[in-house]
């Protein structure tokens, strides 16, 4: 299933530092900031979707989280095998979350961008290499990136331009139906 990453997923859900390769083995969709389907919403909080393949397996992934971390919220199971996590972000980087939602990511605190690896080993053909992470290059407003965005966009790159989309919060909540559709439509 191809749902395209969220920017809760991309800049704050590595903030919670789960174990390498824990997410995508458990059947990780996305990371959002709200629960269409909930009346109360947490504050400065990620909802976390799944769809575990391996029932047994997210369950011992679940139990590691609650001995891992004190930041889990509450997980709930939605029909269909999804089960949702709710996390409670770190109070420490509150500034950068909203800097992040404000589409500043280049004036987040050095100590958040921080929380993100430098490079990220990618495979291509069996073979691999080391590339500096997404969010190091959005952070830094990488050359490549900004090449991006002025051929995307036939501009001249500005000093106060940012080199990754906005944020716009109706991406960012979890509409489960409006996924169970997109896979239906793959499926079909």
């Amino acid at each position: 299933m191809i749902i395209k990453k969220t920017i809760t997923s991309i800049f704050m859900v590595p903030t919670l530092k789960f174990p390498k390769d824990a997410l995508k083995s458990n059947g990780f969709i996305n990371g959002y900031i709200k629960d269409d389907r909930k009346d109360a919403q947490y504050e400065n909080a990620v909802y976390i979707l799944f769809k575990p393949d391996d029932l047994d397996k997210f369950r011992e992934f679940l139990d590691n989280e609650y001995e891992r971390t004190k930041t889990i919220i509450e997980d709930y199971d939605y029909e269909d095998g999804y089960v949702v996590v709710v996390y409670q972000l770190n109070e420490k980087f509150k500034k950068d979350y909203a800097l992040i939602r404000d589409g500043k990511y280049s004036q987040t605190s050095k100590a958040f961008q921080n929380e993100f690896p430098k490079s990220v080993k990618i495979i291509k053909s069996g073979l691999s290499k080391d590339e500096l992470s997404l969010q190091s290059r959005v952070f830094a407003k990488s050359k490549d990136l900004i090449e991006f965005w002025e051929e995307k966009l036939g501009i001249t790159f500005e000093d106060e331009y940012e080199v990754w989309s906005g944020w716009e919060e109706e991406n960012e909540i979890l509409e489960l139906d409006k996924i169970k559709e997109l896979c239906a439509t793959e499926t079909s």
